[in-house]
């Protein structure tokens, strides 16, 4: 990862060519997913995690991460068609491609947790195999925030409070691993100075009446605007890391963020 942005909206995208596209990129991403535990059965009984990991959570080629609470879902189609018709750059987004997470759960849930007699599901049971699918998309979030050059957070009411929180944990732990996470400057960019840190988003998840807040560390994100980010797209249309490179010299980092 080498760059982070704090796109600050309020607007909705929900029709257009644009959004069209971005459905259109993610209907082709995410079918992949294996429907049926029996294929990750080892010999011993036991599901083979690295087998779910590569079929369930794929190593995807993107440029961006884009951060986004799971409302702002058709703003971050929008915005994700309208980079690919631009520049051609692909824009990750986790709830489009590893949204079956809660299938999984469900499929390892109704296997190893429910009780026929009672109709119920063990707690502690439940408890541990939602430890393991989350801490599955975690680690696979984790490394797709690592891979990507760029990231985008998708700050709209949806995703921050006004006192600069959040209920999801998801979107708290992106941000925070964003942060945290190794810089590396492309190699075409290897004469100009790195990047001290970013963050990303995890999308939210469903909630039930249970909501715990998360203050969010945005200082390390360069503010883009709409206008911002439509005045970029309406640059020359150049191809991928042209247009990126053109991004970061459009916003570029604070003295105090610059690592030499």
């Amino acid at each position: 990862m080498y760059r982070g942005f704090n796109l600050e909206i309020d607007q909705k995208f929900k029709t257009g060519k644009y959004h069209e596209t971005g459905l259109g990129i993610y209907k082709i991403l995410k079918d992949h997913v294996q429907p049926s535990l029996n294929n990750y059965l080892l010999d011993n009984g036991s599901l083979d995690g690295d087998k779910i990991m590569a079929d369930w959570f794929p190593d995807i080629e993107c440029h961006i991460f884009l951060s986004h609470s799971h409302k702002d879902l058709d703003t971050a189609l929008y915005i994700a068609g309208l980079l690919y018709h631009r520049f051609e750059i692909i824009v990750f987004l986790d709830s489009t491609v590893w949204g079956y997470s809660g299938d999984l759960l469900k499929k390892i849930d109704n296997k190893y947790c429910y009780n026929e007699n009672s109709d119920t599901y063990d707690y502690n049971s439940r408890n541990f195999s939602t430890s393991h699918v989350h801490m599955m998309l975690s680690t696979a979030l984790n490394n797709m925030i690592d891979k990507t050059e760029c990231i985008i957070f998708l700050n709209t009411p949806n995703s921050v409070s006004a006192n600069e929180k959040t209920f999801s944990p998801w979107i708290f732990s992106e941000l925070n691993t964003s942060r945290i996470i190794r810089k590396k400057t492309p190699s075409r960019l290897q004469t100009q100075f790195k990047m001290f840190s970013d963050r990303s988003v995890l999308s939210e998840s469903k909630r039930s009446e249970l909501q715990i807040e998360y203050q969010l560390e945005l200082s390390h994100l360069v503010k883009l605007s709409l206008q911002d980010l439509l005045a970029w797209t309406n640059q020359s249309q150049f191809q991928k890391e042209k247009a990126l490179d053109n991004l970061y010299r459009m916003k570029p980092l604070n003295q105090k963020f610059r690592n030499d």
